[in-house]
């Protein structure tokens, strides 16, 4: 048997085989393996965070990852930004009828990896089938559980604090969008999907951390908008600061994009104390994922709203995004 049949989501045999075949040969956590109806798992402390996501990216193969690794690392971020440490996973899938088998392998073969890789146990699962043609070969939904250690929320956000970026911007939107063959452009554009607790665990313990957040859809320039209309506060930007490579620059003026809309999959935006921005950089830049870490703004009280300094020496208004430039991107 090579593809997805209906029969596999019927809950008797074919389930029963895919799930051993294919879904415990790269998922072996104590907690999954006895296949019960909830998981059973274990707290060192009473404080927990709990996010949830659902990934529809287009194309399901990508340059730097799959759907399986987009869907760990989007829910490990969420949780190592909201100041925890990701500990349990839960994964839903929705296949499609006639979905080869080899690929749903691959996908859960890096799920599998890049669980292991962050740290965090995929406890427990669902899988539903779907005729075909109803799906576009896999939709995943995911929950995960992680211990607080830093509660990080936007009431600490105070004016003089800087605005950090943790790499470049924009290589995820702009990889998916090579990815999908619409536009007769080649570029060695890679996906920057990956999960960010070892970059940002020694973050959380340093004086002067104020909050976090994973630009993804809508990108930074959203991620702030959104800051100040929560806070009150402006933000002040320059664009000669933010880093963004060459080719993702170069792609995004030729199709009309902005980096600063297009999603990321492994950066983080982090608001800090003046005085512990040079720190918190340092211990960044001691990573490889935080490398092209760099300070690109700052809070303040003279206005609201999210000025963009440009490198012509103007200004600009940034508002949060309209329209998707680019849909189902994660």
């Amino acid at each position: 048997m090579k593809k997805i049949e209906i029969g596999h989501g019927s809950g008797g045999r074919l389930t029963r085989d895919l799930i051993e075949k294919v879904f415990l040969k790269h998922l072996n956590s104590a907690e999954l393996k006895p296949l019960e109806d909830a998981a059973y798992i274990n707290f060192k402390t009473q404080h927990t965070a709990m996010t949830t996501d659902s990934y529809v990216v287009r194309p399901l193969f990508f340059p730097g990852g799959n759907i399986g690794k987009l869907a760990v690392c989007g829910t490990v971020n969420d949780l190592i930004v909201s100041g925890a440490v990701p500990r349990y996973l839960s994964i839903g899938f929705i296949l499609e009828e006639g979905f080869p088998l080899k690929y749903l392998e691959d996908i859960i073969k890096s799920i599998g990896e890049a669980a292991e890789s962050a740290g965090i146990k995929v406890v427990t699962g669902d899988t539903k089938v779907v005729e075909k043609n109803k799906c576009d070969g896999v939709y995943i939904n995911t929950t995960g559980i992680g211990e607080l250690v830093k509660p990080l929320p936007l009431k600490n956000v105070s004016a003089g604090d800087v605005v950090i970026v943790t790499g470049t911007i924009g290589d995820h939107g702009t990889a998916i969008a090579l990815a999908r063959n619409e536009f007769d452009i080649k570029a060695p554009v890679v996906s920057d999907c990956a999960s960010l607790n070892a970059l940002l665990m020694p973050v959380l313990k340093k004086d002067g951390l104020k909050w976090m957040r994973d630009p993804t859809r809508g990108g930074v320039a959203t991620v702030l908008v959104e800051l100040s209309n929560s806070t009150g506060f402006g933000v002040e930007i320059s664009e000669d600061k933010v880093p963004v490579r060459e080719d993702v620059r170069f792609i995004s003026d030729m199709l009309g994009y902005d980096p600063l809309y297009l999603a990321n999959e492994g950066k983080a935006i982090i608001i800090a104390s003046g005085e512990s921005a040079n720190k918190i950089i340092a211990i960044l830049k001691k990573h490889p994922l935080g490398k092209d870490a760099a300070v690109i703004g700052n809070i303040t009280s003279r206005f609201k709203g999210v000025r963009l300094k440009t490198k012509i020496g103007g200004e600009r208004l940034l508002d949060m995004l309209e329209e998707d430039m680019l849909p189902r991107i994660c």
